[in-house]
């Protein structure tokens, strides 16, 4: 085994799991394979991104040696980039939502990073982050980028974030499933994973399908803002979309845990109930992946566990 020059070299290869336990409680036909991003250095798929996007930045000259990086984040981003950003020698600033769990602000200042709460517009609810809410967060990570000459590490704009999934996460997916997987679906977010691996996999006749809350109210922290329109997303034909109710991601994680010993987030369970769903109609028979985007321990202050 080979000793990594950095945590950074660890990100990636994560492994893909299939859930034959669920599968059976549900009497599915078909199967569902689980891609373990929560096991990256950061606990989350954003990891990938964060990486890429500063490897880019550098080598461009777009990011010059020692300056400092700003990026607002539901904490996953925010988490990938202290990790790349301790290890590369730039000061971090993340830029977040009051509403976003407390374990995410903690974690980033632990790592380094500066971290700036941004209060939660008028008559939002804590533990949901709306798109008023990212709103104020892009405001403020656009006054202190200018303020203090920093870079902005775009992962809604700059390609190096899809780059990292058409890249990485998508051939590893196809790879470990010996190209058996018929279909791959994922919570929208920032639209890097979904458009990343649409760009590996649709080549190879694999359906895409995007995961999004059923409602505006949810407690899906990282994506579900309803934005217009997702740079990352351009030019990938997705299958469809497949709507989560916050209770169903919910219940979902928690069955993750209990019958896969698989620790993921909201937005892991979200996944999976969409998968399942798939797999219970247009992709009956099939093969189906998804990503556990990021651990559960994230979310230990909220009703998640509860």
């Amino acid at each position: 085994m080979t000793v990594l020059p950095s945590v950074v070299a660890a990100i990636g290869g994560t492994p893909l799991v299939e859930l034959g336990r669920i599968s059976d409680e549900l009497e599915l036909e078909g199967r569902l394979l689980a891609k373990l991003d929560y096991l990256n250095p950061g606990f989350s798929k954003k990891d990938r991104a964060a990486r890429s996007i500063i490897e880019q930045a550098r080598a461009s000259g777009a990011l010059a040696e020692g300056q400092t990086v700003v990026e607002l984040t539901s904490g996953n981003m925010g988490t990938g980039l202290a990790i790349v950003c301790a290890v590369m020698g730039h000061p971090f600033v993340a830029v977040m939502s009051t509403g976003n769990s407390e374990e995410r602000a903690r974690m980033m200042r632990a790592l380094g990073a500066e971290v700036v709460l941004v209060p939660q517009a008028k008559g939002s609810r804590r533990g949901e982050v709306s798109g008023e809410d990212l709103a104020l967060v892009e405001e403020a990570a656009q006054r202190i980028t200018t303020e203090r000459g920093a870079f902005r590490a775009d992962q809604f704009a700059l390609p190096g974030n899809a780059d990292a999934h058409a890249a990485g996460t998508a051939p590893e997916i196809w790879e470990q499933s010996d190209g058996q997987v018929t279909a791959f679906c994922d919570f929208v977010g920032s639209g890097g994973t979904l458009g990343g691996a649409a760009r590996y996999l649709l080549p190879r006749g694999v359906r895409v399908y995007a995961v999004e809350p059923d409602n505006p109210a949810h407690p899906i922290q990282g994506g579900g803002y309803a934005m217009a329109h997702l740079p990352q997303l351009d030019g990938a034909d997705l299958a469809g979309t497949v709507t989560v109710s916050g209770a169903e991601a919910t219940e979902n994680a928690r069955l993750l845990a209990k019958t896969e010993g698989i620790f993921g987030g909201y937005s892991a369970g979200a996944n999976l109930a969409a998968a399942v769903r798939l797999l219970q109609g247009a992709e009956k028979g099939g093969v189906v992946a998804f990503l556990v985007c990021d651990s559960g321990l994230k979310y230990l202050s909220t009703d998640l566990w509860e």
